[in-house]
């Protein structure tokens, strides 16, 4: 079925130390990310990038944190602009800036999931778990705490009460692989399990994701998906400071994102980590652009041959 698509810049740059990720939403739409979802039959507005606005004085008792303030920001105002285009039976895709945007882009997911009755569930591409909270964390990174927040863990007192905490069985961190030991025990604490690439090895790609999706149908469910660049390998996605060696290949990675159109279930997405200043004329832009394809019904065998010569 075509989807009424509602792109949200979301140029968030303060989860992590290193410049870049702000041009995010510039790149996708240079990449042609609106064009190629109009050609499968969709339509797409672009309502421009949120602005965090006026930044309110916050504090936190761990001193690594940096850029609490905007973070907080960032979170409320994208949560707004989220809530805002679900409620007009849109389906937003944020276009980012780091993985702290999630923070904002889930917890407006979830106040229009609990308005409307129906379960959200997460599904996390990335190779990190996220599962910091601002009092674990060593970096000061709050891009490492997305998960944690929509989890509803303690330690987020500066940011708002997340609407809806979403339960570990409603939560899927698929292509994890680089945990910290304080980030391990806290998820088996919560009891929410991880479908490391250890896992992806022995079982494939195909198994544990399509029984993830069969929870989500079972339960009528709606459905987040959070794709992080570093989710690739960086040998084909360059384009993150964020880079684990072991990362999914091209092909399962367009493999995950069918499976995911042939479920019918997403109904939100974000696009997190692409840096621009560390991309290679535009090829993990241009990738990630048609990773959405894949999402949005773009089959393997419509691909153009391409050269990046």
């Amino acid at each position: 079925m075509p989807h009424d698509i509602t792109l949200i810049g979301a140029p968030v740059d303060e989860g992590q130390r290193r410049a870049g990720c702000l041009m995010g939403p510039a790149a996708y739409r240079v990449a042609g990310l609106a064009a190629a979802i109009t050609e499968l039959g969709h339509t797409v507005e672009d309502i421009g990038d949120v602005s965090h606005g006026p930044l309110a004085p916050v504090a936190c008792a761990n001193p690594a944190v940096h850029h609490l303030a905007e973070c907080v920001g960032w979170t409320k105002a994208l949560a707004e602009a989220g809530r805002a285009a679900m409620a007009r039976g849109r389906f937003p895709i944020f276009m980012g800036g780091d993985h702290a945007l999630s923070m904002g882009s889930v917890a407006g997911v979830a106040a229009h999931a609990a308005e409307v009755k129906r379960p959200l569930f997460v599904l996390w591409l990335d190779a990190h778990s996220d599962f910091h909270t601002p009092l674990t964390t060593t970096s000061g990174n709050l891009h490492g705490t997305p998960v944690a927040y929509l989890s509803g863990l303690p330690g987020f007192d500066a940011f708002p009460r997340f609407p809806a905490p979403v339960p570990p069985d409603r939560i899927c961190l698929y292509g994890i692989r680089s945990v910290d030991p304080a980030e391990h025990r806290a998820l088996k604490l919560q009891g929410i399990p991880v479908t490391d690439m250890r896992v992806l090895d022995e079982t494939g790609i195909v198994a544990p994701l399509r029984a993830f999706l069969d929870q989500v149908t079972q339960a009528r469910g709606m459905l987040h998906v959070s794709l992080d660049v570093d989710f690739l390998d960086p040998s084909i996605a360059p384009a993150v400071g964020t880079t684990v060696p072991g990362g999914t290949t091209f092909r399962e990675a367009h493999l995950v994102m069918e499976l995911l159109h042939e479920s019918g279930l997403v109904t939100s997405l974000d696009l997190v980590e692409l840096n621009p200043f560390l991309d290679d004329r535009g090829r993990t832009a241009r990738l990630m652009v048609d990773l959405v394809g894949s999402l949005m019904g773009r089959k393997v065998f419509d691909r153009p041959t391409r050269s990046f010569g």
